[in-house]
Formats: structure tokens, sequence, C-alpha cells
């Protein structure tokens, strides 16, 4: 695409080359065509593809963004650009340079079960809520760039010096282990950057020009992980929008934003506020709500769409009505539009749990949907328990996937130990299995440890061997069931559970996946995306190799004809031809908690949220509201939000809902009849 085709905004942005520039790109405004643009650019004035980088936040948008850049320069310039998500660099400098803070490069990153396993035994707890709580404060420390020993001083009550306490056991831990976690990929780089100057000359001199997608939903250490990254020079480009900063509760500041101007006084602003999404009725509306909050950069969006349909407001006696009214909606869309298909549709609502009522109305009405964000069958953590076995089959030197074996179910094998053996595998550059046998590590560790481990490396060498020459499905089948057996895996939920329901509906799914890798043995793929394929009888060894394979084919939704489901954060991003936002309440958005106070800030991010809900749509959107909501066990009056008032409706005037007026004409009918019987009896008497 040339740059003949991008307006004045987005050319101004794109041919900005020199200095800092910050584009405020308000939703729908071709943001993504202005970053790919812009590294068409840098490549025409000579800069090398390999000192490009173009960080965003999910590997889907790094995606994207690679995909239409290599479309625009070439496969093989495509290809040389660094494109990643903060983290995903994060790892390729830990990787290179992590040898500085005496990390190995193959060091492991734990996922969030791993996380949580981890800090119960630095906690001493086998309560998963608490653990969990841990584990969402130490990660907003992180955030904030915070140490154990600051987080001490900073805790504000007991549970929070608790958690700091635990923090530091937690961190001893990670560093026995040689193991990072998630927000460890940020902060890590970010020490490494600021205390070693020939890894920030290093990373500085080759990412020469940085581009950030996103940019409003950074949080403090990534902004200053991506000044060191910039230096001096600031040759930089942050792309994002004041007004769609929803993640404050993860971290993300918009006091990233207000700094910027602040931290590099050249910095030049850009506002895009054409809109090549929606139309003129729903921007008017989603202008009107993001108006009643402070603006740090003012801009007001518009499009060259024409007016369209009105904004339908929808109010529902209750949850079920609401899902009803819903259905309905989607079925007449599509009665009336030829060619609209399931998937032009999308609801969003503000909470997990609102999902429930409309999965069942949808189900009712037989039409195809998929909850988007929900937890996938895959990322259950009895399930990855299993993966990680099979993983250490096919590889073992996948030292993670060894840290979750050797403690799922316990075997006596406490963190001291596994700190020893990560230490010695350090040392000799081996993997912690492979370091399992060797003659020096005795040293190291106490008999009693060493002849766990020694248990612990001849069962799985044993159970690789019965894998790689078991094959079918009842034979692999039988094996499974006899590791499950072995292990004591059963035993395992139920000693983890204090519901034992919990446990069955968890020894439930472990089944079901033992049954999905059997079929997979038999030679028959059952199906995936529609298409039921032939295979090869294989052995579980062999199916366990493509295991990461089939996983991704099996979650590979995007392309079927589905009503999305979905909540207001996850749909950010993304658009819809028609989309009928639900739960517009008090309590529900707004969102208030019981023991909340709605302070300014939260409900500025809150209306936030509104607005981009709002600008989700293309074509229609309709916003439902309850006239009775479920409060915890009881039913209470439903006030429309707030938010409803500010979209100021009639200004372009409020498509009524046909059922809404048919229901009110018949409102109105009785009422009347009743004022009529009411004189005739007055004039009788």
């Amino acid at each position: 695409m040339s740059t003949f085709t991008l307006n004045p905004a987005q050319l101004e942005a794109v041919h900005h080359l020199h200095g800092p520039c910050l584009v405020i790109a308000g939703a729908g405004s071709g943001k993504t065509r202005v970053i790919t643009q812009k590294i068409a650019q840098l490549l025409s004035v000579g800069y090398r593809p390999r000192n490009i980088a173009a960080i965003t936040f999910t590997n889907k948008a790094a995606q994207e963004m690679r995909e239409r850049a290599r479309q625009l320069v070439g496969p093989k310039a495509g290809q040389e650009l660094v494109v990643s998500t903060f983290h995903s660099l994060g790892v390729r400098i830990l990787r290179e340079d992590g040898r500085h803070l005496g990390l190995k490069e193959q060091f492991s990153i734990l996922d969030s079960d791993d996380v949580l396993s981890v800090l119960r035994d630095a906690g001493g707890t086998t309560d998963a809520a608490t653990a969990k709580s841990w584990q969402w404060t130490i990660s907003l420390w992180k955030n904030q760039n915070l140490s154990p020993q600051q987080a001490l001083a900073y805790a504000q009550d007991d549970m929070q010096r608790a958690a700091a306490v635990v923090m530091q056991r937690y961190q001893e831990r990670l560093t026995a282990y040689q193991a990072v976690d998630f927000d460890d990929l940020i902060g890590l780089p970010l020490k490494l950057l600021s205390t070693n100057a020939e890894a920030r000359g290093k990373w500085q001199e080759l990412l020469r020009y940085v581009l950030v997608d996103e940019y409003q939903d950074t949080n403090a250490v990534q902004y200053e992980l991506l000044k060191l990254l910039v230096g001096e020079r600031a040759m930089f480009t942050a792309v994002g929008d004041d007004d769609q900063s929803i993640y404050g509760w993860r971290g993300a500041t918009i006091e990233n934003l207000k700094r910027l101007p602040l931290d590099f006084p050249q910095l030049k602003v850009i506002a895009l506020e054409q809109n090549y999404r929606s139309t003129s009725a729903i921007l008017r509306a989603a202008n009107n709500v993001i108006g009643s909050n402070p603006k740090l950069f003012p801009k007001t969006l518009w499009s060259e769409f024409g007016e369209g349909d009105p904004i339908t407001l929808i109010e529902a006696d209750g949850e079920e009505h609401e899902a009803e009214r819903a259905v309905a909606r989607i079925q007449s869309i599509r009665a009336n539009h030829g060619g609209t298909q399931f998937k032009d549709f999308a609801i969003l609502y503000r909470a997990n749990h609102q999902a429930r009522i409309f999965e069942q109305a949808l189900r009712r009405a037989e039409i195809p949907y998929k909850v988007s964000g929900g937890q996938s069958f895959f990322d259950k953590s009895e399930i990855k328990d299993l993966c990680a076995w099979l993983r250490l089959l096919v590889n073992q030197d996948d030292d993670p996937a060894f840290l979750r074996a050797v403690t799922t179910p316990k075997r006596g094998i406490g963190h001291q130990t596994l700190g020893h053996l990560s230490e010695f595998a350090a040392k000799w550059k081996l993997s912690m299995f492979e370091s399992l046998f060797s003659e020096s590590l005795q040293a190291m560790i106490s008999a009693k440890a060493l002849h766990g481990l020694h248990e612990f490396g001849r069962y799985v060498v044993d159970l690789e061997y019965r894998a790689r020459h078991t094959v079918g499905a009842e034979e692999g089948k039988a094996l499974l069931l006899e590791w499950l057996a072995d292990i004591g895996y059963e035993q395992h939920l139920l000693d983890n559970e204090d519901n034992e329901k919990v446990a069955a509906a968890r020894w439930n799914n472990v089944l079901d996946f033992i049954d999905w890798v059997a079929k997979r043995c038999g030679g028959v793929l059952s199906e995936e995306g529609g298409v039921t394929s032939e295979t090869p009888r294989q052995t579980v060894l062999q199916v366990a190799q493509t295991i990461s394979v089939i996983l991704s084919l099996a979650e590979r939704q995007e392309d079927q004809d589905q009503v999305v489901l979905t909540t207001l954060h996850a749909s950010k991003g993304l658009e819809w031809p028609h989309v009928i936002l639900v739960g517009v309440n008090e309590g529900l958005l707004p969102f208030k908690s019981e023991d909340e106070d709605m302070t300014p800030q939260r409900l500025e991010e809150e209306r936030r949220l509104m607005y981009v809900g709002i600008t989700r749509a293309r074509r229609t959107l309709a916003v439902s509201t309850l006239r009775r909501r479920k409060k915890n066990r009881e039913t209470v009056a439903g006030i429309p939000s707030r938010f409803i008032a500010e979209m100021k409706l009639h200004e372009s005037g409020i498509k009524e809902d046909p059922r809404e007026k048919l229901k009110r004409m018949r409102e109105q009918l009785a009422a009347k009849a009743a004022v009529s019987a009411a004189a005739q009896k007055a004039g009788r008497d």
C-alpha cells in the first residue's frame, strides 16, 4: 500500500523520522497502517530491517503486524525486522545477555500454575486463594519495579507484609531454580540495561529505531525499559490512545503518557481522528461519553461512513429476558440483512460471569457461539501437569517441564534440593535431568534426596521407553492409565482440593485428556476445525511429540461462523459489524463491589471501558440495560448506567426496539382502559 492512501495526519506521523513521536491514535483510526508504513519509510531512508523494532502486547497483534509489514516491505526485509511483544523481546535480551545477572542461557520460564506452586511452597500454604492473592500482589509490585525489600517498606497492612515476606522467599527459589516468571521478562532486562553499560550499548546500537504499539497499556517497568532502549538518541514512535487505557488493575498506567512530553521535550504529538470503522451515530455517542473524562490530548473521532442506524436502547426485565432479546436481535438482523453471518455479531459484557445466561439462550436457539477469553481445556492446571510429563519424555532438556513433573505429585524433593541441582546444572552447562545421574552431584545433595531424584529419573527413562514402543489406542490408554496410577495422580488431586466435587471434575478432565491422546495413538484424528482425517497408528511418544501442534490446531477457531461472547477488556483491538453491549447498569458498568469506594480515577477507567465497547461496533450498536438484576442471591432494582445518559442518544434519536414499542403501547392502552373504567365507575356512583 503506497503512502498516498494515507490521510494528512497519518502522513505526518509516517514522515516524522527525526526525534521522538507520539501518535494519539483514536479507535479505528488506522494505527497499524501507520506503523507498517513508517517501517517502510525508515527502510527507504537507510535503516536496516534488523535495526528496527516494533513492539506490541500480544502475540496475535505481533503476528498481524509482522504479516502486514512483510506484505509491504517484502519477505526478506520482513523476516529481519524485530517484531515482537515486550515479553518476547525480554526473553531474547536475557537469552543473549542474562549471564551478566547470573542466568544460564536456557533458564526456565514459569507459567502461572508453576508460579502458584512455588508460592505455595515459599509461603508454606496449601490454600490456592491465598497463593493467588500473593501472586496478584507480587505481580503488581514487580510491575511497579519494587524489590522485596521495597515492597516490605511499602506494605500497608498485615496481608501485604506477609506477601512481601513470601516475595523474598519466592525470589530466592526462582534464583535457585534458574527460573523467571512472566513479570521478570521485563524487570530483569530493565535491571540488566540499567546496571550493565556493555549490554545497554549493545541493545541501543542494535535497535536503532523503536515503535511501540498500544503505548497506553505500558506499565512503569516497560516505560523505563523503553527509555533505556532508545537512549539519548530517542528515535522512537509511541502509538496509543489515552481514551483506551483500561488495564490499570494490572499495572498499566496512563501516567506514562503524561511523562513522555516531560522526559522528551522535543516530542512531536500527532492525533489521528479520522475513523475507518464506525458510522457517525456510533462515533458521536462514543465522543459524548469520553468527553466527560479529563483530556490529556484532545481529539474528536469522525468518519465518512454517514449517519448510519440510530443506536438501539433495550430495557430488559431481567438477565434471562436480556439474553432472549439479544438472541431475537441477532435473528432479526440476519433475517432482514441478507449475507449477514453469525461471526458478524458480538455480545460484550463487563464480567465473565455474565456469559452463562447468554450461552444458554444461544444454545436453545441453536446459534453457534464461542466464548472468547475463557479458559481453554488445555490451560487447566491438571492438563498442564500431564503435558509437562509428556514434554519431558520428548525432551529431557526441558527444565520447566522437569520442575513441574518432579514436583507434581510431590515426592519429597524440596526446593533446596532442586536449587542445588539447578546450581550444579548451571555450573556444568547441563540440563537438570542430565545432572541427575552425574557422579559429582552426590557432593552437593544428601543421600536421601539423591535417592529420590534417581528414583524419579529411572521412572522417566522407563516411561519414555514404554511410550516409544506402545502403539494404538487401547494399548496407549492402558499405558497412560498405568502411569497415572504409578504417580498417584488421582490422590494428588484429592489432597490438593478442599472440595471433593472439584477434585472429581478435575479427574474427569484428566480422563478426557487420556482419551484424547489415546485416540490419536489409534490412528484416527477426530474432528479438528470440521475436518476428520485418517492417520497411521502412532506410538504414545509420537503423539507427545506432536502435541503442541495438535493443541494449536484444536484452538484455531477464528474462521468459524460463530457469535462472539467476550468481555469488554478482551474486546479491545477487535471490531464487529453488529455489537450488543449488555448489562449496562450501575454496579456492573461502571463496576463497583460492595466494599469499594468509586474514586474519580476508577470511574474514568470504567468510562474508558464503555468507550472501548461502543467503538467496537461498525454498523449497528444496541445498548441493553436491566430493570431488575441479580445481586448475590437477591434480585434488586436495576439502575441504568450513567454512561447511557452520557451517550446523549436524544441528539440523533434512539431507535426503539420494536418489542419495546409494542410493550409500551400495550401498557399505555391498559392505562387508558383503567382510567376509563374508573371514570365510568365514578359516574355510576
